[in-house]
């Protein structure tokens, strides 16, 4: 599969502790299990610790690149705002 018959995401988990992580991945369910240990592969070393992890927001990309982009400018927000996009997606 090429990247372009693929679709990529950015996502957003709330942590066991409250906070809020966000990534990008182009398998959403796979990423969220190696989050929450239950694969063989690791998920972020944050979230490792503060685990279980929930999936609250998600964005589908047609490309690398946009969804790269668009996770860079949620990381960039506070976390009033970004508690704001997910709602808004509710």
């Amino acid at each position: 599969m090429n990247d372009t018959s693929k679709k990529f995401y950015i996502y957003i988990v709330s942590c066991c502790d409250g906070t809020l992580y966000t990534g990008y991945t182009n398998d959403i369910p796979t990423r969220i299990e190696e989050h929450n240990g239950l694969s063989k592969k690791t998920g972020a070393k944050y979230t490792s610790a503060r685990r279980p992890v929930k999936l609250v927001y998600s964005e589908e990309h047609e490309s690398k690149s946009t969804a790269m982009k668009r996770e860079w400018e949620i990381k960039q927000m506070s976390r009033l705002e970004k508690i704001e996009l997910v709602d808004s997606k509710s």
